[in-house]
């Protein structure tokens, strides 16, 4: 009996799996799964606190979570060797550019291949603070890079956006988030 249960039990788990996948597949079609939707607990919450250290490449040391207060700042985590960081690059740029303060956190990145980036695709940050360890990634709820953040003058978090950020994305939906705060 035993047997006969453990030999049920991959088949049991494979009609589970199954049927996961085909309710996504449906919500899909039917314009109701958001792969991006995977809620953040920190939205209406402070940042977290942290104290991360600089890139030693650059002149403007790291930043602490006290330095995300009194204006709204657009947090990025990022890393050298994330492909979707490059996609979203001249995005960064454009908003660099229209005057949005960006504060990048290098994600388990090397200072060189940081900075090889940087020279590479632009450098849209105010401000950028080293994540060795990956430790406040963690506490961030950093489900993996790019990742942005908008943090409100009082230090709280407002909005979210998992993955490469489209144009249409920045010149929407966050400049409607910033409109807000300024």
């Amino acid at each position: 009996m035993n047997r006969r249960l453990l030999l049920l039990a991959p088949f049991g788990a494979t009609v589970v799996v199954g049927a996961g996948f085909l309710a996504m597949l449906f919500r899909e079609q039917q314009g109701k799964f958001d792969p991006r939707g995977v809620p953040s607990m920190l939205l209406g919450k402070h940042v977290p606190p942290f104290v991360l250290p600089g890139d030693p490449n650059s002149s403007v040391g790291g930043f602490t979570d006290a330095d995300l207060a009194g204006r709204p700042i657009l947090v990025n985590f990022f890393a050298s060797w994330c492909v979707p960081c490059v996609e979203e690059a001249q995005v960064l740029m454009d908003l660099k550019r229209a005057g949005v303060p960006i504060y990048g956190i290098a994600y388990k990145d090397k200072p060189a291949a940081t900075a090889g980036f940087l020279v590479e695709h632009g450098n849209p940050y105010a401000r950028i603070a080293r994540d060795e360890a990956g430790r406040v990634a963690i506490d961030w709820g950093v489900t993996g890079v790019p990742e942005s953040y908008l943090i409100d003058p009082g230090g709280i978090v407002r909005w979210r956006f998992v993955g490469p950020m489209p144009a249409d994305v920045a010149t929407g939906e966050l400049k409607q988030q910033l409109h807000k705060y300024v």
